[in-house]
């Protein structure tokens, strides 16, 4: 019983001196502190990213979302769903960018790929005002693209990190921030089905 005891507080030294030295090496007093002042839903964002490049061992595909697209919808349809729903929520269509046609210029298949480019001119001169760094990130994409199985997917950035990821946005930022993320990702769900 008594090395039982002994052995457990070796390990709860060997515990607190290695806390004390994580602390003053990482000064962990300071980031904590500095974490504490981001957005409530901070690391609830950067948890769900880290899972998912522990997944899948690629940082890229856990910063975007992606929407299989239904097979019986043709991609001119959803273009034509998403145009509308953006359209609907004061936003444009901005950009078209057709990386791949189904076939070359010999006739041969390749896989699809365009990128449409989606802004809402307003909302982003403010984001811009506030850094300039959102500018980086603008306009919102949404990617087009058909896998090695043939099946068609939307892939778009994941927003939560930029809407949570550091200090609390402005509140009127905050609600403009949410209705860009919200129409993003009502256009995939939607358009992914055709519908609007």
């Amino acid at each position: 019983m008594k090395f039982l005891k002994n052995t457990l507080a070796f390990i709860g030294g060997v515990i607190l001196l290695l806390l004390i030295i994580a602390y003053v090496k990482f000064d962990l007093g300071d980031k904590m502190d500095k974490a504490s002042k981001l957005d409530p839903k901070a690391m609830g964002a950067y948890m769900t990213m880290f899972d998912a490049v522990l997944t899948t061992g690629r940082a890229t595909d856990a910063m975007v979302r992606r929407v299989k697209i239904d097979p019986e919808v043709s991609t001119e349809d959803v273009v034509e769903a998403m145009k509308s729903i953006a359209t609907d929520a004061n936003m444009l269509q901005v950009g078209d960018s057709r990386m791949a046609e189904e076939k070359d210029a010999k006739g041969n298949r390749q896989r699809y790929i365009r990128i449409l480019h989606y802004c809402s001119p307003g909302i982003a001169k403010q984001f811009i005002d506030y850094s300039l760094a959102f500018g980086a990130f603008m306009p919102c994409r949404i990617l087009i693209v058909e896998d090695n199985n043939g099946d068609r997917w939307l892939i778009t950035m994941a927003m939560e990190l930029m809407l949570f990821g550091g200090h609390t946005l402005p509140p009127e930022m905050m609600e403009k921030a949410e209705h860009v993320r919200s129409t993003m990702y009502k256009m995939m769900d939607l358009g992914a089905k055709g519908d609007f």
